[in-house]
């Protein structure tokens, strides 16, 4: 098994190894402190074809793989059947990072969250957002200056239909990555007021959606616009957080971003307050030369790394991870409001 503690090596496994499975695999393959144990997925040949991959082994089901003997897995099996998989492993006490979303519903989410608890496991969810290059530039920007107070936030996210993950809705399927990102930079606050209006026109889910979320908060009211849909001609994937001491924007797609902070312009803006009070005419200021855009330093970790690396380090060390079962139930319990939203809307 190895040394103790944080320096032990982890026994891994990954189940279900398609599209992001695979990389799951690929990580912990990599991983000099891990030893993949193995694979398991319900397409046979995929399970072999990534096993042989990696040199390990493919299993036929889930128990085999607990028979193996692993200390923490992925399971990256479609959402309806993240309860039934990962409860396998939870009731063992094995660590689980589930992709998002955590679970189908709530209660399903509810009910993960309280098996990792009882059987002392850690649960982790996969969103991966969190841990993009941009992301986390955002968050040393923000620890190192005036930290970022949102008041509007704008999402867009969309891309063209890939015919994966149609056991769910677009709001679970896509729109769960910026809820996650809205909620962690609110603290963890469900919105008081939801309303959303959605279409299905491929699958029997909602493929296109805009909900309106509003949090009655003690510094005042925050609002959120996030748009998502899966039948889009391109790939967008933009967030805008207007705060009351700066705005940011950010382009997961592009791993850009930028940063305009309040205090590096207040001068200016004051000039230019009294101005306008004076009633002076100001057409031929040039707004982008009186505000100080600061590029956000991105690195070029990859996401999927990261997540693992932070998984893996909770695991060895028995402290919460990143992205806690609470986080997962809160962002599904969200996401479950606008699709009953959605649904009155249809």
């Amino acid at each position: 098994m190895g040394a103790t503690g944080e320096n032990r090596v982890l026994r891994c496994g990954a189940v279900g190894v398609g599209r992001m499975g695979r990389h799951h695999a690929r990580v912990y393959a990599q991983d000099p402190t891990c030893e993949l144990v193995g694979v398991v997925d319900a397409d046979p040949a995929r399970a072999r074809e990534i096993a042989e991959q990696h040199g390990t082994r493919a299993f036929a089901c889930e128990e085999e793989l607990i028979d193996a003997g692993v200390d923490a897995v992925s399971v990256a099996t479609p959402t309806s059947s993240h309860r039934e998989v990962a409860s396998k492993f939870l009731d063992r006490g094995i660590a689980c990072l589930i992709e998002k979303p955590l679970a189908l519903d709530a209660d399903e989410a509810e009910e993960l969250k309280d098996l990792s608890q009882r059987h002392g496991a850690v649960l982790m969810v996969g969103h991966i957002e969190r841990f993009n290059p941009v992301m986390r530039a955002m968050q040393r920007a923000t620890e190192t200056g005036q930290p970022v107070i949102p008041r509007f936030i704008e999402v867009h996210r969309v891309s063209p239909m890939t015919f994966r993950s149609v056991d769910i809705g677009v709001v679970m399927d896509m729109m769960i990555h910026d809820l996650d990102v809205v909620l962690w930079l609110l603290g963890g606050a469900e919105p008081d007021e939801i309303q959303a209006a959605g279409v299905a026109v491929v699958t029997p889910y909602e493929d296109i959606c805009n909900a309106r979320l509003v949090w009655n908060l003690p510094h005042g009211k925050v609002a959120a616009n996030i748009t998502a849909s899966r039948l889009a001609l391109k790939t967008e994937r933009v967030t805008r957080i207007t705060g009351e001491n700066a705005y940011i924007k950010i382009d997961y797609g592009l791993k850009k971003g930028t940063i305009i902070r309040r205090i590096a312009n207040e001068l200016q803006m004051r000039e230019v307050t009294e101005l306008l009070r004076r009633g002076e005419d100001l057409t031929s200021l040039k707004w982008d030369e009186l505000v100080n855009i600061e590029p956000l330093e991105i690195d070029d970790e990859e996401p999927i790394v990261a997540e693992i690396r932070a998984f893996l380090h909770a695991v060895r060390t028995s402290t919460p991870p990143p992205i806690n079962a609470e986080a997962g139930l809160v962002n599904v319990r969200t996401a479950q409001r606008i699709v009953e939203a959605v649904k009155e809307f249809m």
